[in-house]
């Protein structure tokens, strides 16, 4: 028995839900796929699979077998991958991670394209806003906004620069002023990205001064598209990247206020990166994926 084709076919029967559509998803005969699977099972000394003569379900030994078997054929894939990639196209899967709202605002309009480009690419994207470890979570390539690695272990490309803006609704401003200086933001509700660390601070640099300010507020989030909400509902003033507000201002739905300061939480910066390991440097997936995002990121 071939047994890496045996575990292949067992995965699609679970995934399929059934022999006859595996088999016509590995474009190959349905007895072709039950002789595998019972003959795994045979090896094993175990029965995976229930049967009857309508349904099919997984049985408790089959099922850890079934997430051990994907693990398996998950990391072949990844070896073929990592020899594979250093070709002149991007064959594969590619793990990316980025943050949520710019995943599903910048990029997720513009993966067609991608996908188009390479047919041999696949692409696993995950959204957080978190910093990943790409080695335990087993990341190649993670988008990171306002925040720059150095270190040995990481290799960190620019690719491009935003800018963060203070906004709030014009309801809100009519209903308790319009802050002129920064300071004003002090008698103000603010809306504040949670970042764990307990400052709040907000940084406004002019021509001739910087201001630190520990701005308070009754609603802070994780999550940035939520502060947006907030402030179109009229609920305070918030610091938020254009790219996901500049559609509200050109509508008039959010008011762009104390534009004569370049504002920051804390000491962010305004970068783009793309993060990897050392180890990839060179691969052809990673290239196209950062070749894109430069791209649609170019004004």
């Amino acid at each position: 028995m071939d047994k890496l084709l045996a575990l292949k076919m067992f995965v699609e029967t679970v995934r399929c839900g059934g022999y006859s559509s595996a088999a016509r998803k590995l474009g190959i005969s349905t007895s072709s796929v039950t002789r595998q699977v019972a003959g795994l099972e045979s090896e094993l000394g175990a029965s995976l699979l229930n049967r009857t003569t309508r349904n099919m379900s997984v049985t408790v030994a089959g099922q850890n077998y079934f997430e051990k078997a994907v693990a398996i054929l998950e990391a072949i894939d990844e070896a073929d991958a990592v020899v594979t990639d250093r070709g002149s196209e991007a064959q594969g899967r590619l793990r990316a991670s980025v943050p949520v709202e710019f995943g599903r605002r910048i990029i997720a309009p513009h993966l067609g394209r991608l996908l188009d480009r390479h047919p041999g690419l696949e692409i696993s994207l995950s959204l957080s806003d978190e910093v990943s470890d790409l080695l335990s979570e087993q990341i190649d390539v993670s988008v990171r906004l306002g925040s720059s690695v150095v270190s040995e272990d990481i290799v960190s490309k620019r690719l491009g620069d935003f800018q963060r803006w203070v906004v709030a609704s014009p309801e809100y401003l009519t209903r308790t002023g319009l802050p002129r200086h920064p300071r004003d933001l002090l008698e103000h509700q603010c809306l504040r990205f949670d970042y764990r660390t307990g400052h709040h601070n907000w940084t406004f640099k002019g021509d001739e001064e910087i201001i630190r300010l520990n701005v308070q507020g009754r609603l802070q989030s994780n999550n940035a598209d939520i502060l947006r909400e907030a402030a179109l509902a009229g609920g305070g003033v918030t610091l938020l990247a254009d790219w996901l507000v500049r559609d509200d201002v050109s509508a008039g739905r959010l008011t762009h206020v104390l534009q004569q300061y370049e504002v920051n939480p804390g000491s962010a910066s305004t970068c783009i990166n793309a993060l990897y390991l050392p180890n990839h440097r060179g691969s052809s997936r990673i290239n196209v994926f950062i070749e894109f995002l430069q791209e649609i990121l170019t004004p």
